[in-house]
């Protein structure tokens, strides 16, 4: 805190000093991933400014996507953003096990449901069918990450209310205990803004960015086995993708791009 200074006879807003500030600080280290920086309350005070010029400084940090805020607690450094892999078929927790994190879950709900239209088309099966509903928020280490809700035909697993602990992976389970290899999928990603109770559980302010995914799983025989939407945190996830030019022979210049 003591190192922030003002330049009051500056054309740059005060708001932009701060963050820039700031900002250097985090990327020099001083503060670290998941720590809080200070306070709208304690800058206010440190630079003798109004508590709103303090409140757009740190929001446009977050709005940078370098830090975020939790409701009731402050604003917090963020960890690098976390790369999703869409060239191999992975599950939340073999994605967190390949970058060095822990991941467990919290369940909202695991129980049998009857399925809608829009679940049927995507599984292949007629309306009514009964489907096993796992809804979650996915951690890593102690963060929420994503909320994510999983649905399977019943009678893939009839037994799996039993005999599948929802903290841990379902992937495993469905390979070890029902020989259930999921083995391609096809993922829909769209942006979009969290709602009230996805803002809650992921703890992030209402209406923040954050990323839609739509999965549909299937075995090597092409049958479909798995039904996912999830939403997952704008501020902890980026999308990118490695693609190869691919010549048409064409002297022009022309070609086609294909996922490397």
């Amino acid at each position: 805190m003591d190192s922030l200074n003002l330049d009051r006879q500056s054309a740059v807003p005060l708001y932009f000093q701060i963050q820039q500030q700031l900002l250097q600080q985090i990327r020099s280290g001083r503060f670290k991933p998941g720590k809080p920086l200070p306070s709208e309350e304690s800058i206010s005070k440190r630079l003798r400014i109004s508590r709103m010029t303090a409140r757009q400084a740190l929001k446009s940090l977050c709005s940078e996507g370098v830090a975020y805020s939790r409701r009731g607690k402050g604003t917090f450094v963020a960890e690098t953003k976390l790369e999703k892999n869409f060239r191999q078929v992975l599950s939340f927790s073999e994605e967190m096990e390949a970058r060095g994190t822990r991941p467990h879950s919290k369940v909202i709900s695991f129980k049998v449901v009857s399925a809608s239209q829009e679940v049927a088309e995507a599984l292949q099966i007629a309306p009514g069918d009964k489907l096993i509903q796992l809804r979650r928020v996915r951690m890593a280490d102690s963060s929420p990450m994503g909320v994510e809700c999983t649905c399977l035909p019943l009678r893939l697993c009839p037994d799996l209310l039993e005999k599948f602990d929802p903290r841990t992976s379902l992937y495993r389970t469905l390979a070890e205990v029902y020989e259930i290899h999921i083995v391609q999928a096809d993922e829909v990603v769209e942006a979009g803004l969290a709602s009230p109770e996805e803002a809650r559980l992921l703890q992030i302010s209402k209406a923040s960015p954050v990323f839609l995914f739509t999965r549909t799983a299937r075995v090597e025989s092409g049958q479909a086995v798995e039904y996912v939407k999830s939403t997952f945190r704008g501020d902890r996830y980026k999308i990118a993708n490695r693609l190869r030019r691919q010549s048409d022979g064409d002297s022009s210049g022309g070609g086609q791009w294909t996922q490397g």
